[in-house]
């Protein structure tokens, strides 16, 4: 047996082999089988699964479907619904519409008709005002420019009536209380300063003991009489006047001391040209302690202190200068003290008050050969000698040469008027009085519409009468404006001048 054959075995084994392959075959044959079935069988279930699911979402859209068709059929019929009520709205609207229409036709037809018939009545109406016109300008004769015309002027008058009217009620009522107040003001620093009497008056007129003195003073061919002009720089006028020789010269101060050495002279009885210098000279230095003495006795009197010993020898020059017969230095003082009245009862400063109105007239004792009103060269000499700025403005802006600039200024302005127009402060001579009252007419009688005026109450006054049928009522106001404000610029005088124009209509017939 152990040397069998090695084929045989050999083909044992490979039919073992080859049965053991068939029937692995066979079996893996039978798993993929069976795993083939199972997959099939997994297959058809999620397939089945799918038809089911695919039959529920089906349904469920048709449902859903269902729903929608039937949410726009409801939304279908809810429109249809609106539209037939909107439909049925503009139906009654348009009748409504078409009702107003109708009326709005029968209106316009209306006031067609209306308006014919008055088109009819204007027509009829503008007939009757060309006739009545006519008719008018019949009775008149005048034309319709022509009776306008008329109408027009006669309002006008009317109306400058009325305005007039009311312009002398306004310009009457603030002159009435205006005059109040300054009436009392005034009448109360009046009684309070109460001056002496008129100021004292410089004269140029020396008296003389008898007639034979004349020929003494003239001298043998004039000697003594040229020595005393030459030495003096007066004139002296011996003329028919008994007993008395005229000293004349422009300078008051030189002046002053002509009649003063004259006097001596006449007095002395040695009248030759070495007496006549000799006592001029004494007069000349005592005149300027005179001048010094009376101007510092006139700012104690004024109650005016510290001022500069220039100032009191240039203002008591003042004492022998005079202005319409008024002293100036004691016009100085006077003006002081009502300043100072008026300034203390307005609240006012009282010594600037009192200052200024003391040396308002300071630049009318400069030399006449200085250039410049007596205003500007007072201010400029005080000024020089240390007077404040206040009072340099009340002595520049007195006569309104500059603007005033304080209240005080405005009170010493008043204080000079009122010391130099109250009564019987001042005159003047003849001549210049009649002169002064014809050129008050003259200006008056310049103007246009003036018939005649008069200057009375010693030319406190110009009363115009005027032509009425050229001067209205309100060219009256503007004439008397226009005469008072040339009168301020021509003329010097003293106080204030009131203008009254007159415009008089009079009607006259005679009962036969």
């Amino acid at each position: 047996m152990n040397n069998s054959n090695p084929y045989l075995i050999y083909l044992v084994a490979l039919g073992a082999l080859l049965l053991g392959a068939l029937i692995g075959f066979l079996i893996k044959q039978l798993i993929v089988e069976n795993k083939r079935k199972a997959q099939n069988l997994k297959a058809d279930h999620i397939i089945t699964e799918a038809k089911e699911h695919a039959r529920e979402i089906e349904l469920e859209a048709k449902d859903s479907a269902l729903q929608i068709t039937q949410k726009a059929e409801d939304e279908l019929t809810r429109r249809r619904i609106e539209l037939t009520k909107e439909d049925d709205r503009l139906q009654k609207r348009r009748e409504e519409l078409d009702r107003r229409l109708e009326k709005y036709e029968e209106r316009e037809t209306r006031l067609n008709k209306r308006q014919s018939s008055i088109d009819k009545r204007a027509n009829e109406i503008n007939t009757l005002y060309e006739q009545q016109m006519a008719e008018l300008q019949r009775v008149s004769e005048m034309t319709k420019d022509e009776a306008r015309e008329v109408l027009l002027t006669e309002t006008e008058k009317e109306s400058r009536a009325d305005m007039a009217r009311i312009i002398r009620q306004i310009e009457s009522e603030a002159r009435e209380e205006g005059n109040r107040r300054a009436r009392e003001l005034i009448a109360d620093a009046i009684q309070r300063v109460a001056s002496e009497k008129v100021a004292e008056v410089t004269t140029s007129l020396v008296e003389l003991p008898n007639e034979e003195m004349k020929g003494r003073i003239v001298g043998r061919n004039g000697r003594n009489i040229r020595a005393f002009e030459q030495a003096s720089g007066v004139d002296v006028i011996v003329d028919d006047t008994p007993e008395a020789v005229t000293v004349s010269c422009f300078d008051s101060v030189r002046r002053e001391i002509a009649r003063r050495s004259l006097s001596r002279l006449v007095i002395d009885g040695r009248i030759h040209p070495a007496n006549i210098e000799k006592i001029l000279k004494e007069e000349n230095d005592q005149m300027d302690e005179d001048i010094f003495q009376a101007g510092e006795q006139a700012a104690y009197d004024a109650g005016v202190a510290g001022l500069h010993n220039e100032i009191l020898k240039k203002i008591g020059r003042l004492k022998f200068r005079t202005s319409y017969g008024q002293n100036q230095l004691a016009h100085a003082v006077e003006t002081a003290k009502i300043a100072s009245v008026i300034a203390a009862e307005l609240g006012a400063d009282v010594e600037i008050s009192k200052a200024g109105a003391f040396l308002h007239d300071l630049g009318k004792a400069m030399d006449h050969n200085t250039e410049g009103t007596h205003a500007q060269l007072g201010a400029e000499f005080a000024q020089r000698y240390g007077v404040g700025a206040k009072i340099t403005n009340i002595i520049a802006s007195h006569h309104h040469e500059v603007d005033q600039e304080s209240v005080e200024a405005v009170i010493a302005e008043a204080a000079d008027a009122i010391s130099g127009a109250r009564p019987g402060a001042r005159r003047e001579d003849l001549e210049q009085y009649i002169k002064r009252l014809r050129a008050l007419e003259n200006i008056a009688n310049a103007h246009q519409g003036v018939e005649t005026s008069y200057a009375i109450q010693a030319g406190r006054e110009v009363r115009i009468i005027v032509k009425p049928e050229e001067v209205d009522d309100v060219e009256a106001n503007r004439l008397a404006k226009s005469i008072a404000q040339q009168i301020e610029e021509t003329m010097q005088y003293p106080g204030q001048i009131r203008i009254t124009v007159i415009r008089e209509s009079r009607a006259t017939e005679y009962a036969k």
